[in-house]
């Protein structure tokens, strides 16, 4: 894909690990943030916050990467918050394919650290 290079960071406190998501994450980029949000399920605090909002594009590949990982966080009792704002083709993705409903979806980093 052509655009702004994906990156994608964790940021491990006491309370939650975030995991921030910046450019277009696609299908190429996105097994980084499976890892990430899998070892955040399997060794991190009680809530991950999937940062968002410096996100202009992400796929299916992602999608699916978020719904394993609401999966995992579920079965080891801990919280997955999504923060935005989101950008537009990433809300309409989530709209499109039904997803928003499986998530706690925050408007802003602070608020998704405390919902």
């Amino acid at each position: 894909m052509i655009g702004e290079e994906a990156v994608v960071t964790t940021t491990t406190t006491r309370d939650a690990t975030v995991i921030g998501l910046r450019g277009e994450v696609d299908e190429d980029n996105a097994p980084f943030l499976a890892n990430a949000l899998a070892q955040a399920a399997a060794d991190g605090p009680p809530r991950t916050v999937v940062d968002l909002s410096g996100t202009s594009f992400v796929d299916s590949s992602v999608l699916h990467a978020l719904l394993d990982a609401q999966r995992a966080h579920a079965d080891a009792g801990s919280v997955l918050v999504l923060a935005g704002p989101l950008h537009t083709a990433v809300r309409r993705l989530f709209d499109v394919t039904g997803a928003a409903a499986a998530f706690r979806i925050a408007d802003s980093l602070a608020t998704a650290m405390t919902c």
